[in-house]
């Protein structure tokens, strides 16, 4: 909303004193961390009618929220892979008719022809119907060779928390008597047809202080989950145990990984009778990526060995089951420019999905069975383009690839090693980008380092015009350009009708993120954070500079971490910004690490209760850097009730804080959607509509 909110203004003015020196007692707005409260509830509705009232009823939103719903439903959208289990794959299919919809299946053959044949599995619309539960799809893991039964995954609402159901894929129903595990943010996988490993909430003192599992059991069939046995605990102050598993032809190896922090995990596998798990010499700061000829695929965020972060490494499974020496061998290394961001194996070819100055390349690996060396070729696939690994079929060597650029829409290709890649299915073009123009081009941060960003206009734009930067700057997430119905994230085709409109959008690749590697992650880690809002402040002043645009006519966009990036650059630079969108953000730096998730970040953020992490913590920190008699740029902040990973306190507070102090925010908390916001494209199609009709009148519409 655009008003003070009465609440707020009946609070006192506390926050003018020094960020540095607030004690958590002392925060005026503790009542809005009450997720269900009937205050902070009301509070919610009455700021939600608010912004309805102003964006809602204005000319042109109901057309933009028509025109976003027909592209996130386009029925010719592909049918992105989803498991190839022998001669079947699957998909997870979403349109009008199913707007949570399908859990599907075809014959794989006609599928790589294009030309699917589907039968449904689960309708999840249907499912929730007759359950008469709000069911949001969480995926599914089947286990091999038969794929006969799975493991579904079922959120109500869109929560991380979800339940487990076991599900016969031959008679598309669950198993009377089957596993069944109650909601929970549960981590499950098989060990075998009757056995499973799971880790999920086991009443008093088995969840870790992030609110994860912190004990690892082993169930079998037929017994009560109270009856399950315990393999394996870590500590309470770790983020949580996890359990998976990777298929390595007919081999099956089971895993529990002990997550100390966010970046350190111990891996431990099954010894050579599969009597209990053991520890390896994987390093507790190395990413497992998967297995491939008798080897575990590990990535390194830190050098290890003489070898440099950023490499792929492989290790012996047999050796370290049977806890021999293993050799260390370097699969790959990439260069200065690269980072390897995803990695998928078939049966012969380990796959690499690199970025290379931000744009997609793709590699076959292979090992030398004699020597044990690796060998690498590149794979042309679509040249400047942002390329995915999709999926893969192991027996036939081939990778399920896509390739897409912010004008061209996306394609989906079975990749081989030899060959050019097949087309399987492309998007029809969905909106005209011939008067459209695309550029990278690097912005000088503070320190003198080179940012990249992607910047889409339309032809012969002379400027300056308004525009709007996405970016994100944390836990090593890189951002790669994609086709513009669908930047930026969770706001569907808000940068197409940005771009549209005759304005500017831009991707920023600021530090904190795994464009250029671990090291890029690294530059705005813990008291470095301030690099990563220097590099957003460049490459707004680097617009301004080259007559893009203007002070006061850009507009910054973040979610969820970036929710303290974009909370850090308003309060730091309100003179440079116009507008602000903020969702599912993180704002209060004193207390995240105590709401939901928070603790799991603390390996990212650092510690508000150590003093010399307050201390540059508070330097930044959005909620507390609000300043008395600072005009800040409006802000439209959107949330889920149901968020169970960044507590809705974040959003609710910082608004409250700013409409204390006479600034304009506009708030929409939805019910459902969980982190992720949307639980389906209606509700996608009416935050594209709603942030589009923000944009428009607090920039496009003020010269």
């Amino acid at each position: 909303m655009i008003r003070a909110s009465l609440a707020a203004l009946a609070l006192s003015c506390f926050f003018a004193a020094a960020a540095a020196a607030a004690p958590q007692g002392d925060d005026p707005y503790l009542w809005l961390e009450d997720i269900q409260g009937k205050k902070a509830l009301d509070w919610v509705k009455t700021e939600n009618a608010a912004t309805d009232k102003l964006i809602r009823t204005r000319p042109g939103f109901e057309a933009d929220r028509q025109r976003a719903r027909e592209i996130l439903d386009d029925d010719r959208q592909i049918a992105m892979p989803g498991e190839v289990m022998g001669d079947t794959i699957t998909n997870f299919w979403r349109d009008a008719a199913n707007p949570r919809g399908l859990w599907r299946q075809s014959q794989l053959d006609a599928y790589l022809a294009g030309k699917p044949e589907w039968t449904t599995l689960i309708d999840v619309d249907a499912l929730g119907k007759a359950e008469k539960q709000s069911w949001v799809w969480h995926g599914a893991d089947c286990l091999a060779p038969d794929y006969k039964r799975c493991l579904v995954s079922l959120s109500p609402g869109g929560t991380d928390a979800d339940i487990v159901r076991e599900l016969d894929r031959t008679t598309k129903s669950f198993v009377r008597g089957g596993f069944t595990l109650p909601q929970a943010k549960s981590s499950v996988t098989w060990e075998d047809a009757d056995t499973l490993l799971v880790a999920t909430d086991y009443g008093d003192g088995s969840m870790t202080a992030s609110g994860y599992p912190r004990i690892v059991k082993r169930w079998k069939r037929g017994t009560p989950l109270s009856a399950a046995t315990t393999v394996a605990e870590g500590e309470h102050e770790d983020v949580g145990m996890n359990v998976f598993a990777l298929v390595d032809g007919e081999k099956r190896w089971p895993m529990i990984s002990r997550g100390k922090t966010f970046y350190t995990a111990d891996i431990k596998l099954p010894n050579l009778d599969a009597s209990r798990y053991i520890s390896t010499i994987v390093p507790d700061t190395a990413s497992v990526r998967d297995v491939i000829d008798g080897q575990l695929i590990i990535f390194l965020n830190q050098d290890w060995a003489g070898i440099p972060a950023g490499s792929l490494v492989s290790l012996s499974l047999a050796d370290m089951s049977a806890d021999r020496k293993v050799p260390i061998v370097t699969a790959m290394t990439p260069t200065k420019a690269q980072a390897i961001e995803d990695v998928a194996a078939t049966d012969d070819i380990l796959w690499v999905k690199a970025l290379d100055d931000v744009e997609g390349k793709l590699f076959a690996l292979r090992r030398d069975p004699v020597t044990g060396a690796w060998s690498q070729k590149e794979v042309p696939v679509a040249a400047n383009a942002t390329v995915g690994i999709a999926g893969t079929v192991g027996k036939r060597n081939l990778a399920l690839v896509t390739a897409e650029t912010m004008l061209m829409p996306p394609t989906l290709y079975a990749a081989s090693e030899q060959g050019a890649p097949q087309a399987i299915q492309s998007l029809p073009a969905t909106f005209d980008a011939a008067a459209m123009s695309v550029e990278k081009r690097f912005a000088t941060s503070k320190d003198g380092t080179k940012i990249p960003y992607f910047l889409a206009r339309k032809k012969g734009s002379t400027g300056p015009v308004p525009a709007l930067i996405h970016a994100y700057g944390g836990f090593r997430a890189a951002q790669t350009p994609g086709y513009l119905t669908g930047q930026p994230y969770r706001a569907g085709p808000l940068g197409l009708f940005w771009v549209e409109d005759g304005n500017a959008y831009v991707l920023a690749n600021i530090r904190g993120g795994g464009e250029y590697g671990p090291a890029w992650h690294q530059a705005a880690l813990r008291e470095k954070r301030q690099n990563s809002f220097d590099d957003l402040h460049a490459v707004a002043e680097d617009l301004v500079k080259t007559g893009v645009s203007a002070k006061g006519r850009i507009a910054i966009s973040g979610r969820s971490n970036g929710g303290v990036l974009v909370g850090a650059a308003m309060t730091q630079r309100p003179d440079l910004y116009g507008a602000v969108i903020s969702g599912s953000p993180i704002k209060d730096m004193w207390r995240y690490d105590k709401m939901l998730a928070g603790a799991s970040w603390v390996a990212e953020y650092g510690d508000p209760d150590v003093p010399e992490d307050w201390a540059f913590l508070s330097k930044y920190s959005p909620y507390h850097n609000i300043r008395n008699g600072v005009k800040y740029p409006p802000i439209f902040l959107y949330l889920s009730t149901k968020d169970d990973r960044v507590h809705p306190g974040h959003a609710r507070k910082f608004a409250a804080r700013l409409m204390e102090n006479g600034n304009r925010v506009y708030y929409h908390e939805y019910i459902e959607g969980g982190h992720s916001v949307g639980a389906d494209h209606a509700e996608d199609a009416v935050r594209a509509a709603m942030l589009h009709g923000f944009l428009l009148r607090e920039l496009a519409e003020k010269k």
